[in-house]
């Protein structure tokens, strides 16, 4: 059985692997109570004893907002954590994937695949585009990047993920303003850990896309929710992409992102994600 370690594994995506793929690969989880990854000494220490074949890299500040107004910590997070983990990685000759972000594009020109061009637009996106360059698969043949997008699931009580934000509000019969003239791509957690189990198992040192099946406006994306769950649809309220981002971080505005390499593991639309959320 392959022995994946793995930094943020009580995250909302981490957990779910974790439940899913636990009798595929033994998970040795790295904790913030184990190490300290913006530690250079105490995660190269830490890494060097324990064994494991590869290291699924998730842990990171995703706060998009709050890391315009955190940025030192976020730097160190995302970008200084990355490297540590990745060098004492490197120091073992062991496999390493990096779990990234649609935000790396800046939602202009989509539809987006491994081979676009990477703009971040905000901090937090600055800072995940920075990891990937840490890492790149091109220079150094070391380690995979997989992209995400929107991630849902289930149930995660510790965080709501934005599909249970909209349902929760809706249950509670609060209006919700959702914009228009914007895309994204909604993926199923449950989705990306059995490709995660494909690609931990036929490790490539490139660029991958784990993303939903289809594209569509956050406005199109409440209203499903709604429908799917029978609540008031009539509470989502439409605002534009520049009235509603006017005093927050800059996200990409058409992210429509797809894979050209995702041969591997069929990806739910969002209206299929939601069934079986039911």
């Amino acid at each position: 059985m392959k022995k994946i370690a793995i930094t943020g594994s009580t995250g909302l995506i981490g957990s779910r692997i974790i439940g899913l793929l636990k009798n595929e690969f033994r998970f040795i989880e790295i904790l913030q109570t184990d190490t300290d990854i913006t530690n250079r000494k105490q995660t190269a220490a830490f890494i060097k004893k324990i064994e494991f074949d590869l290291l699924l890299h998730l842990a990171g500040f995703t706060d998009v907002d709050g890391a315009e107004n955190n940025r030192e910590i976020t730097q160190k997070i995302n970008v200084d954590g990355t490297k540590n983990v990745f060098d004492a990685v490197l120091e073992k000759h062991k496999q390493f994937i990096y779990i990234s972000t649609d935000f790396v594009f800046d939602g202009q020109k989509p539809p987006y695949f491994e081979d676009s061009p990477p703009h971040p637009l905000s901090f937090y996106a600055q800072t995940k585009y920075e990891g990937e360059k840490i890492v790149n698969p091109l220079s150094n043949g070391k380690a995979m990047i997989v992209r995400l997008s929107y991630p849902y699931r289930k149930d995660f009580a510790p965080k709501r993920d934005f599909v249970r934000n909209i349902k929760t509000a809706l249950e509670q019969k609060k209006p919700l303003q959702m914009v228009t003239d914007s895309l994204i791509t909604p993926t199923f957690i449950d989705d990306i850990a059995h490709g995660l189990a494909h690609l931990m198992n036929n490790f490539s040192p490139e660029i991958f896309h784990l993303v939903g099946g289809d594209s569509m406006s956050p406005f199109e994306a409440g209203r499903l929710v709604a429908k799917i769950f029978n609540l008031d649809d009539s509470l989502i309220r439409p605002v534009t992409y520049r009235q509603y981002y006017e005093n927050k971080a800059p996200r990409p505005q058409f992210s429509d992102i797809r894979s050209k390499k995702n041969h591997f593991q069929p990806m739910n639309g969002f209206q299929e994600g939601l069934k079986k959320m039911l």
